[in-house]
């Protein structure tokens, strides 16, 4: 009976942590989407600086965004069973996507801020950090680091 009531246990938190870590998700696309809108004016352009015109530049600056972003423990469990079979795992390219798109926003909404009225040569870096403890096996978190020049 003790067996039992301890995979209900589990059962239970996976389904918790499964919808809430969808919630949080959802909220977060959500909150992307809207900063998205509101620095739409803002152009990034992704070729360097020496093939760009830099005539009418008052001021030029590095701006970096920066983002780390944990996976949740379902989507951890998720990948692990995907790994076992092969194919795409899309729980991660979800984790990748929205910490792209948060660091792009962080160096516009920084450019914006300075009052830059484009950006060029952006970049982008991505790394793993952390892991499993011990073996350092699977995935913890990602980073994410945009950077570009901001022109006013």
């Amino acid at each position: 009976m003790d067996g039992l009531f301890e995979i209900l246990i589990v059962f239970i938190l996976l389904v918790i942590g499964y919808f809430s870590g969808n919630y949080l998700e959802k909220r977060h696309y959500k909150s992307i989407r809207e900063r998205e809108r509101q620095t739409r004016h803002i152009p990034i352009i992704t070729f360097g600086a020496k093939q760009f015109m830099l005539e009418n530049t008052q001021n030029t600056e590095l701006f970096i965004g920066s983002v780390v972003v944990s996976v949740d423990y379902f989507k951890r469990i998720s990948a692990s069973l995907r790994n076992l079979v092969g194919g795409r795992i899309m729980v991660y390219e979800t984790l990748l996507d929205r910490g792209r798109r948060e660091a792009l926003l962080r160096l516009k909404e920084n450019a914006i801020d300075w009052g830059a009225t484009q950006i060029i040569n952006v970049r982008l870096e991505t790394s793993a950090i952390g892991g499993r403890s011990g073996n350092n096996r699977g995935l913890g978190s990602i980073e994410v680091i945009a950077y570009g020049t901001g022109i006013k």
